[in-house]
């Protein structure tokens, strides 16, 4: 049943609706298994809504390959209109629609109204929705429209819906090998990182979680020795829980909130102990399209040298709005041509990306040609060496089966963004009729045996997936970020690594370790993947990282 509002202007000569216009991409998604409609949402209720403006064309991902611009070249060539921004304003407010706040360099517009001034102006059809997954949510119905005088200006909406988007890329260690799970310094040697703590360098860390616990990080770096880092805690609509308050919730939300614990604190242990003295900021949004537009708008601002981001979904599921997923790309393009090296885990469900439609995907962000996609490796002894290849334990993604520990590496071949010009490589996708998209991941490092050691809820444990290698190239980035020339600092690394070194072979080639056994197949869904093998691919990418090298080669 439609809004009292709705119903009054429907079918008459006066009805607003009639000069609205469609955004382009702005079709909903299929509610997410077991979700139903149980109402129309409160008229009288508030909301807030983050708007995409448009801005003049972004320089092309392989223009990127060439240098980064600062914030003030940036601003000169690339913002939104002043213009556009007041038309915006201007019309909205004749629908009851207040404008919060205005980024002209990410092109955002943060607005607050009633449920019903968002009806009026927007035409969604927002209702109140039920699974069992996430319990009640306000999601819409219908596409949304934008007023008269705006098509082409607003270019996406986002906070319409409050369902769940993202994905925790969290594999859960086992202690099924005989090698210990590393720690800090196992990963500096393994890995060769350069010498050095990040000192004077800004790190930026992604959760779509609302808990923290500051004792778990203490407690991990003083057992390595490591100085206990001042940790910034940059919580974006969302009210953080700390132990205690954790320890408080009835036993289901604890587990919850207990799980959401082990991604946040794995991430921010595993940058803490290699990057003692930088300055990490840890960034809290809602799994929710608008959480990730609203918290990228905020890192942008901010400007850290690298942003790890250890979650995601499939890029052509469901889950996302086409019109998010351009205004989320929007913003990565941002940037990576402000010099940040997003940092994004591949997956850990192989080659189907949980998708059980007999076809591979890849998962979003890590698709996306501004990121840098980092996939996953496990290690063992074999002859007496350590053997390091491509993350896989059967059947090859996550199961509800906790003792067994599945999960592989994401990778293959994007069908939702062209391969950039600096992306020269020969990898086809193993889909029928697909397009030579862009390939995924670029690198890769450790994220199963023998997992990473770390502490959560004051005990020790061991974590992995891809989530746990994001953080760890970050942490190398950022480490040798502090030990460049001024003129060689805040680069976007993606594209470098494609580039022809003086000996006339890509970069990549010489900076990471070659992962030539192994591959991500995802088992029965889709029962095809991707090997590894000489040379770059898409189950590891060019290989683990040669840290040494590559601040040589940087």
């Amino acid at each position: 049943m439609k809004s009292r509002t709705s119903n009054k202007l429907a079918n008459t000569d006066e009805d607003p609706f009639r000069h609205h216009t469609r955004v382009d991409g702005s079709e909903r998604g299929k509610p997410g298994k077991g979700a139903r409609r149980i109402g129309d949402a409160d008229p009288r209720k508030t909301l807030e809504l983050t708007l995409t403006l448009r801005g003049p064309k972004l320089p092309s991902a392989d223009d990127l390959a060439r240098g980064k611009l600062t914030p003030a070249e940036f601003r000169t060539k690339y913002c939104t209109s002043p213009r556009d921004a007041e038309k915006v304003a201007k019309v909205l407010a004749k629908f009851g629609l207040k404008v919060e706040s205005i980024s002209l360099d990410t092109r955002s517009m943060r607005v607050g109204g009633t449920v019903a001034a968002v009806e009026a102006a927007f035409h969604p059809r927002l209702g109140i929705y039920e699974s069992a997954d996430q319990g009640r949510f306000r999601d819409r119905e219908h596409d949304y429209k934008v007023p008269p005088g705006l098509k082409g200006i607003v270019t996406a909406i986002l906070g319409l819906g409050e369902r769940r988007v993202v994905k925790k890329r969290l594999a859960r260690g086992s202690r099924e090998v005989a090698l210990k799970p590393f720690g800090p310094a196992d990963f500096e040697r393994h890995y060769r990182f350069p010498a050095g703590d990040a000192a004077g360098q800004k790190i930026a860390i992604a959760e779509f979680a609302s808990v923290y616990f500051a004792d778990d990080v203490a407690a991990y770096c003083r057992a390595y020795r490591r100085r206990v880092p001042k940790i910034a805690l940059v919580p974006i609509h969302v009210r953080l829980r700390n132990r205690t308050q954790v320890a408080k919730l009835p036993r289901a939300a604890r587990n919850d909130a207990l799980d959401d614990a082990k991604e946040v604190m794995m991430d921010t242990e595993i940058i803490a102990g290699l990057c003692p003295a930088a300055s990490i900021s840890v960034y809290f949004a809602h799994d929710t399209q608008k959480g990730w537009v609203d918290m990228l708008d905020r890192v942008i601002k901010d400007r850290p040298v690298v942003f790890s981001v250890s979650w995601g979904a499939t890029e052509d599921g469901h889950d996302w709005a086409p019109a998010a997923v351009d205004a989320i790309n929007e913003r990565l393009h941002v940037a990576a041509t402000l010099g940040i090296t997003v940092c994004v885990s591949s997956g850990d469900d192989g080659s189907s990306d949980e998708q059980t439609d007999g076809r591979a995907h890849c998962a979003f962000p890590a698709s996306s040609p501004y990121v840098l996609a980092v996939g996953g490796t496990q290690m063992a002894h074999s002859d007496g060496r350590l053997i390091e290849r491509v993350w896989h334990k059967k059947p090859g993604r996550r199961t509800a089966n906790r003792k067994r520990r599945s999960g592989a590496t994401g990778g293959g071949v994007s069908t939702r963004f062209e391969r950039p010009k600096w992306q020269d490589v020969k990898v086809k996708s193993v889909n029928n009729n697909s397009i030579d998209g862009r390939v995924v991941p670029d690198v890769a490092a450790l994220a199963g045996p023998p997992w990473y050691a770390m502490v959560l809820n004051g005990k020790w444990t061991t974590g992995g997936g891809t989530s746990a290698s994001a953080p760890l190239w970050a942490s190398l980035i950022a480490r040798i970020n502090a030990l460049l020339p001024k003129e060689k600092r805040q680069r976007f690394l993606a594209p470098l690594l494609y580039k022809k070194s003086a000996l006339g072979e890509p970069l990549g080639s010489h900076v990471c370790h070659d992962i030539t056994i192994g591959h991500n197949t995802s088992v029965p869904h889709p029962g095809k993947g991707y090997a590894a093998g000489e040379g770059f691919d898409a189950a590891s990418g060019w290989g683990t990282p040669i840290g040494t090298s590559l601040l040589l080669a940087l």
